[in-house]
């Protein structure tokens, strides 16, 4: 009887082992799972922010990574870039009414209202519907952009030439503006994240006719 009942309590502390065991095995394998879980959860976050950190930027119709930290130092760039592409689009026209209206409105994401009174003045002056009538063709080549970077909003000076190509004659004018670059929201429409205000042109004469 005395075996017997040695025999059970050693069958008793082996059945106890055992499961204290198991038990350590599955808190093991808890512990790895919820490391695990937060593990991957970390990375998660870490990713959202290395992709939220980086900016796009659009320099010669190139787009350019980088990253947020370095946002001041991708300013000069950008914004040379943004006034650029304002002046190309507001001045590259061709005799057809879809793609003038197409480019200016363009351009008129990059600027304010100063942008769209000029606008609406040579519209009134039938300036559009002449390069249509007498097929006109017109481009815009920069030469250099002057920034002032020392306070926002930032002012610049845009020095280029427009090119008419007429029916008989090449006319090269002078092309010069001014104005002022506030930092805004970055969209698709206007990926730079500036807005040119007061914008003025200061110098727009002929400089050379050539016939063709």
């Amino acid at each position: 009887m005395k075996n017997k009942q040695q025999g059970y309590v050693y069958k008793n502390k082996e059945y106890r082992h055992r499961i204290q065991a198991h038990q350590k095995v599955l808190h093991h394998n808890d512990f790895l799972s919820v490391l695990l879980c937060a593990l991957t959860i970390y990375k998660g976050f870490e990713t959202v922010s290395i992709l939220q950190s980086k900016i796009y930027v659009i320099a010669n119709g190139k787009i350019l990574a980088a990253y947020a930290s370095e946002r001041k130092d991708n300013i000069p760039v950008e914004a040379r870039d943004h006034i650029r592409t304002f002046h190309e689009f507001f001045f590259t026209l061709s005799p057809d009414e879809k793609l003038i209206e197409a480019n200016v409105t363009r351009a008129l994401y990059l600027a304010d209202g100063s942008a769209k009174k000029e606008y609406d003045n040579l519209k009134e002056s039938n300036y559009y519907s002449n390069i249509i009538s007498s097929n006109l063709s017109q481009i815009v080549n920069m030469d250099s952009i002057t920034l002032n970077l020392d306070q926002q909003p930032y002012s610049f000076r845009y020095y280029g030439k427009q090119v008419i190509t007429r029916a008989t004659t090449i006319v090269t004018r002078s092309l010069v503006g001014e104005g002022l670059l506030r930092t805004v929201s970055r969209s698709d429409n206007n990926p730079h994240g500036f807005l040119i205000e007061r914008w003025n042109i200061i110098d727009n004469k002929d400089i050379n006719i050539k016939t063709r």
